[in-house]
Order: C-alpha cells, then sequence, then structure tokens
C-alpha cells in the first residue's frame, strides 16, 4: 500500500550506520511468556536454526483445539492441513517439499525475493513495490514497518526468522533517532513508517535513511508502525520458540516508549487513542480523524502482546499494571459503543438527544437523523460489526475490513462478535468482498461528501484506492479471522477469487470499481505486501497452527459485558 508513499527525497538527513546491534546480548528470562499469553509458551522448543523440516513451533493442546471443528470445512481442499507435514518454500528450488501448490505460488515466492532489501549484506526487509514498467519510484523502493509484516509472517512460516529478527533490530536501532518536523520534535518512542538503504559502490558503503512523516504525504506520522513492531515482535517469539530476543534491554526499553506514548495521561475522557487522519493504513485524509477502529483494534493487540512479553522487574510491573487498567476500559469502551447490529442500529434511530447526566442513553449525542441511507439496506438481520469511528456527536457508520479483523484476532470482539462479522461478511459478499477480497472499507463517499472529507483528492475518487477500493492484502487478515472463528470455507473462498486475477494482473497493489473488478488506476504492480498477503493465506489454510503467531486468545479475566443485543448470537 501507499503508506503515505509520494516525492521522497532518497538522500535526505541519511545518518551513516555502523551496523551493530548494541546491546542485544541474551539474558535469562524473568517471566516467562507463558503465564500470560492464551498459548502454552513453555512447549515451544527453541531452534537454533530453521531448515526446511523446521519443527512445529506450536504445543499440540492449542492445535487441537484451534483445528477442532474445522476438518469437515479443511476435507478435500487442495492443501489439507496434516500436523506432521512441514510445508516449506525452498530458496534453491522451485518447488514446495511436500504438496502440488497452486501454479501462482512459485511465482508469489519467487516476486517475493526479488523484494528483498539488504544492508551490510544481510536483509532487512522488503521494498513497498517491485514494478520496474512505473515511470516514478517514487518511496516505493523504500521498506514501510506496516508493508513489511505480512512478509515477515511469510518469512517466519517458511523457516526464515533471521530476516524477521533483522527488520526487528534495524527498526528498533532508528526508533532511538531524534525526530523532527519542521523544528518540532516527535515523541521519543515512534517508529518509522519506512526506511531506505542507500549503497554508495564507491565507498563500498550503506548508509539508512529514515522517514518519521516528515516526507509523506500530509506530513502525518504513523501511530500504527509502533504497534505492527510489537505485533511482529510476538509473533517472531511465537514462531521461534526463542524468548532472549524480546527479553533483551534495547526490546524492553522500545515496547516501554512505544507504551509511554499511547498509554500518556492528559485531558481525553475516552480510553480510546485520539488519532489524526492519514496515520494508518488508510494514510491520506479519509474523514477518520479521532479515534479510527483500525487504530483502536491495533492498539488493543499491541498491548496484549506487549502484556506477555514485557519482564517483571520494577518498571515493567508498572507498565503491566497501566495495561491491564487500560485493556478493561478499552474493551469495554469498544465493545459498549463501536458495536453495531440491527438492533442496537434500530436503538441508535429511536435515540432521544440533548440527555444531560450518567442517566443518558445516547452519551455522544449522535443525531439520528445522521444515520446514512445506505445503511438501513445493508444491514442484515443476523450479523454486525465495528463501525469506522465514535466521537462527539459524530459516529462513523463505515466497514473498515482491518480493524473488524484485527478485532477478532485479537480477541477484542467477542465470540459472539467474532461470528457476528462472519455473518456480515457472508451475508454481504458482492459488496466486501466481490471480484476481488476484500475492500478496505464500504461504502465509498462521493459527490460533494467527497470533496469536503478528501479535500478532492483526486487518488481517492468513489470506489478507488482507500475509498472503497480493494486491496488483496488484507487477504492474509481475513484468513486469520475465518480460521480463528471456525469459518475457513469463507477464506478458501477469497482465495479462489484472488487466484483467478491475481498473476495474470501483475499483483497490483489495489483494484477499483464497486465489485473489484478493475486494476486501480495508478496502482503499483508487483505490489510486495499483495504477494506476500496472498502467500500468507495460503499457509494459515494449509497449516492452521500458524494462526497462533497473530492470534491471542480471550482474555478470561476481561468478562464480556451484559449484551444489549442478541440478533448476532448463534
Amino acid at each position: 500500500m501507499d503508506g503515505g508513499k509520494g516525492n521522497v527525497d532518497s538522500t535526505r538527513g541519511g545518518m551513516h550506520d555502523d551496523g551493530k546491534w548494541s546491546g542485544l546480548s541474551n539474558v535469562n528470562s524473568h517471566c516467562s511468556l507463558a503465564e500470560m499469553d492464551g498459548y502454552d509458551m513453555s512447549k515451544l522448543r527453541t531452534k537454533s536454526k530453521l531448515n526446511a523440516e523446521r519443527q512445529r513451533s506450536f504445543d499440540e493442546r492449542s492445535l487441537s483445539e484451534l483445528t477442532s471443528g474445522l476438518s469437515k470445512y479443511l476435507e478435500g481442499y487442495e492443501c489439507a492441513y496434516s500436523p506432521g507435514r512441514a510445508s516449506v518454500y525452498s530458496p534453491d528450488s522451485s518447488e514446495w517439499n511436500s504438496f502440488e501448490p497452486h501454479p501462482i505460488v512459485v511465482d508469489a515466492w519467487e516476486s517475493l525475493r526479488r523484494c528483498l532489501v539488504h544492508f551490510r549484506g544481510q536483509p532487512v526487509g522488503t521494498i513497498a513495490a517491485c514494478d520496474h514498467a512505473s515511470e516514478e519510484v517514487l518511496n516505493y523502493d523504500q521498506v514501510f514497518v506496516r508493508d513489511f509484516v505480512p512478509s515477515a509472517m511469510a518469512f517466519l512460516m517458511n523457516g526464515e526468522p533471521d530476516i524477521v529478527k533483522n527488520f526487528l533490530l534495524k527498526t528498533l536501532q532508528l526508533q532511538g533517532w531524534e525526530k523532527k518536523v519542521d523544528r518540532f520534535k516527535l515523541g521519543e518512542g515512534a517508529m518509522p513508517a519506512s526506511f531506505k538503504v542507500l549503497h554508495d559502490p564507491v565507498r563500498k558503503t550503506d548508509t539508512i535513511a529514515a522517514d518519521f512523516g516528515e516526507s509523506a504525504i500530509g506530513r502525518v506520522a504513523p501511530v500504527d508502525s509502533g504497534f505492527w513492531w510489537i505485533v511482529l515482535l510476538r509473533a517472531y517469539t511465537k514462531s521461534t520458540g526463542d524468548l532472549s530476543l524480546a527479553e533483551t534491554p534495547d526490546c524492553q526499553r522500545g515496547m516501554k516508549l512505544i507504551l509511554t506514548l499511547c498509554l500518556s495521561e492528559g485531558f481525553d475522557t475516552f480510553p480510546t487513542l485520539l488519532c489524526a487522519d492519514g496515520c494508518s493504513m488508510i494514510d491520506r485524509r479519509m474523514g477518520v480523524y479521532g479515534y479510527p477502529i483500525e487504530i483502536q483494534a491495533l492498539f488493543f493487540m499491541a498491548l496484549r502482546s506487549a502484556l506477555v512479553m514485557l519482564k517483571h522487574d520494577e518498571e515493567g510491573r508498572d507498565f503491566i499494571e497501566r495495561i491491564v487498567r487500560r485493556l478493561h476500559a478499552l474493551s469495554f469502551h469498544m465493545r459498549s459503543y463501536f458495536w453495531l447490529d440491527f438492533q442496537q442500529l434500530n436503538d441508535i434511530y429511536r435515540y432521544k438527544t440533548e440527555e444531560y447526566s450518567h442517566t443518558a442513553v445516547n452519551k455522544f449525542n449522535v443525531i439520528p437523523d445522521s444515520i446514512p441511507d445506505w445503511l438501513f439496506d445493508f444491514m442484515p438481520g443476523r450479523g454486525g460489526y465495528f463501525v469506522g469511528n465514535v466521537s462527539p456527536a459524530r459516529m462513523d457508520f463505515r466497514w473498515f475490513a482491518l480493524g473488524n479483523c484485527v478485532a477478532i484476532l485479537s480477541s477484542l470482539a467477542t465470540p459472539d462478535q467474532a461470528s457476528a462479522i462472519m455473518d456480515l461478511l457472508e451475508a454481504r459478499w458482492d459488496e466486501l468482498v466481490g471480484e476481488m477480497p476484500i475492500k478496505i472499507c464500504y461504502p465509498a463517499i462521493e459527490g460533494h461528501e467527497w470533496r469536503i472529507v478528501t479535500g478532492c483528492d483526486p487518488k481517492n475518487t468513489r470506489w478507488s484506492y482507500h475509498n472503497g477500493g480493494s486491496w488483496p492484502v488484507l487477504l492474509w487478515l481475513l484468513t486469520a479471522a475465518c480460521i480463528k472463528t471456525g469459518r475457513p470455507q469463507i477464506a478458501r473462498r477469497a482465495i479462489d477469487v484472488a487466484e483467478s486475477r491475481l498473476l495474470k494482473d501483475s499483483w497490483p497493489e489495489y483494484y477499483d470499481g464497486k465489485l473489484g473488478r478493475y486494476i486501480g488506476k495508478q496502482a503499483r504492480k508487483y505490489q510486495t505486501w499483495s504477494i506476500a498477503g496472498y502467500l500468507v493465506a495460503k499457509m494459515m489454510l494449509e497449516d492452521p497452527s500458524t494462526l497462533g503467531m497473530i492470534s491471542l486468545e480471550e482474555d478470561k479475566l476481561m468478562k464480556p459485558i451484559i449484551r444489549r443485543s442478541s440478533s448476532w448470537t448463534c
């Protein structure tokens, strides 16, 4: 995706890098991740080196729980799950070792490897796109934090964790840089949106230039980079069974700096995180300022991931207490006020306004006349979703894919809510999936509203790019959510749709149109995360145990609130 991509001077502010990982020696474990994680981490086997015959890194108990009830759906798939079988793509061969893959899998792996970026001979990430036919490179030749996540997941699943480790360490090093935008200093814990490796063939040196938002379109710092970094650190730990990386002083400090930024106290009366427009995957002005679902779900997932990786020393215990308090408040707030189903929509439709005191039902003073007409037809009798945004006198009723998928994977959504999100997806398949998975948001905004909300952004015209475009990268998160909710058949159906076009269309960044029928008008081809998203989705279906890298089980201590509606219960 764009990730704030625009014209970037690749020579700006490049700091010479010594290529060393200072202070990252192994330390003994002070707190076993097994104490708080939803999966039994104590049974993970530490591996000094993964090879083509990689060992499973998830315990059999969690695996049996995960796959129970899925056999009837997985039966007959071309890549049916088998607990004793590894599915590793060899970098020295164009064949998979254990089954006959779909023809585009080989092309996908080869394309992904062409996107690797090296620093001093070591791979540290993947560039955003490898579209040699494009006249303008812009900053698609940089390594974006959010873009690399599906690539990292693919490499972890394929038994290649060193690439991910190098990336985690390099971005952690960049976090320590001084960050200024027009003489204003950013928070110490901010992670870069992207970085570029500059090779000097004459001096035979490598330097790195990082972008913290000062070169992005709109000059917006990425809020999600730090959250994705924490989530990826946990995924690396889950995949390899190596607790030592997360427990190093530098990684512990990096997590704490990110947490300090997002847990700071101020004037806000909500536990959600106040954000600017353009601070996440939707990196242009799209009216998501305030409390966008994407950031709140990622915030929740990052807090839960950090909770299981922080040491229980004096400083760590203080952060843990703050995280637990925030998680309780955040889960209550999101499950109460962001959730929408048929019954809740009917309640909002009948809201009274100008209510005062603690007895108010319409706590945010939402005006019923602000409910858009499309919503009444879109909302099925069975199903529901987390709306895009909730703030005083404003409720953004749009459906956003990433936020709802992450809500399922992080267990921000209760089991009933997770099932309802899947019900909605099936009921509104043509609108949300169509001819290419999956809409980044629905519906598109157009006309006078488009001019006001986007500032007449020519890239975000209706049903294009972030304004109702279809993004293949979201296939991996959709697949993970489907497996977790016991609906792998939905993922299989979506993957079948994607496979019919992705290779033929040269792996576009996004698709346009109400059904996602057209290659995006400004979409780069050979977009790295479109490639990686497909590979991760395929590998997850073939081996559902890999879900543990990105999924968090429900915290039994966070009891769901009493539901006001049961229209989405099973």
